[in-house]
């Protein structure tokens, strides 16, 4: 009897991890008489069936890596009923017996539709940055992005004390404020934006003139993507209160980078219990952590259910923003 095979691929928007994530899956199956070959360039390499084994010393020496040696991609194709279709007769044709995929909740999404026509166990390990999927406290790369975006901050508060700046910083995060709320109150941010709560331009530039009168001569704003237009809010602190405002977007510079430890942790428990997973059996789901403890949540309510922000931390935020 053949060894059975695992594929595993990365999708989506990469996140500092997921190379730990493909080592620790690689590594686990392989101890577990599994073999393991990875799809390249995401769902767009499953749907041209392009992909390579993944042995130990493969994966050797990339836990210290951003981004992913798999390469990743976005796939439109495999949003489509054909797509799927595809993707389902490259696993088949490859005698795949399960598959993990990491990923985002686009790609998740995908990975419920794959595994509805194929039959074959799918396993999602949560890789973003923006740290929104259901059934999980946190996600690969999200403690990475937090402290990187800290970093920059930290530097830019630096040059708005010198020059009694108002200084407005977009954080990513897409249509989600988990990474802006976390980095506007590990850096002291006078006011935080984020999409799931309502904001008020008026009250935004009464909260920064209340601390230039109480002796405070900067102010940072830090902001979700998705919280807003950046340049106009920061155009219109301008116009409002008369102080030297500037903008700062963080963009892509969140996603790379080496990852931190609590990143490689997080990564390397969660590829290891992936593959425990589909050795138990389990057929469609995502490995989550909660409080501490990694635990398999159904993959479908993952990547649709909302995942409520922490609303006693955005007030927590206020108040020790006076």
């Amino acid at each position: 009897m053949a060894t059975k095979l695992i594929a595993v691929a990365t999708t989506g928007g990469d996140a500092p991890g997921m190379n730990a994530a493909i080592r620790a899956v690689a590594r686990t199956a392989i101890a577990r008489k599994l073999r393991v070959t990875g799809f390249e360039r995401g769902y767009a390499g499953l749907l041209a069936n392009e992909h390579r084994p993944l042995d130990a010393r493969g994966v050797g020496g990339i836990m210290h890596q951003g981004g992913t040696i798999l390469k990743t991609s976005r796939s439109e194709e495999m949003k489509t009923s054909e797509g799927i279709s595809k993707a389902t007769e490259v696993l088949k044709e490859n005698a795949v017996h399960a598959m993990v995929v990491i990923g985002g909740n686009g790609s998740f999404q995908a990975a419920c539709r794959l595994h509805e026509a194929s039959e074959i166990p799918v396993i999602g390990i949560p890789a973003t940055i923006d740290n929104d999927l259901a059934g999980t406290d946190t996600t690969i790369g999200f403690d990475t992005a937090v402290n990187t975006a800290l970093e920059a901050i930290d530097r830019i508060r630096d040059t708005a004390t010198s020059h009694e700046r108002v200084l407005v910083v977009e954080v990513m995060g897409r249509n989600r404020g988990f990474l802006a709320l976390e980095v506007g109150i590990e850096v002291g941010a006078e006011v935080i934006l984020v999409p799931e709560m309502a904001w008020d331009i008026e009250e935004i530039c009464r909260r920064l003139e209340g601390s230039h009168h109480s002796g405070k001569k900067s102010g940072i704003v830090v902001m979700a993507e998705g919280a807003g237009n950046c340049m106009e809010i920061a155009d219109t602190i301008k116009a409002k209160t008369g102080f030297d405002v500037r903008l700062t977007r963080l963009g892509h510079i969140q996603r790379g980078g080496h990852p931190t430890a609590h990143s490689r942790l997080l990564a390397c428990k969660m590829g290891a219990a992936s593959v425990e997973f589909i050795l138990e059996g389990r057929r469609k789901d995502m490995t989550g952590i909660q409080g501490g403890r990694v635990v398999p949540v159904d993959l479908q309510y993952a990547s649709n259910a909302n995942k409520p922000i922490d609303d006693q931390l955005y007030r927590l935020a206020d108040i020790l923003a006076t």
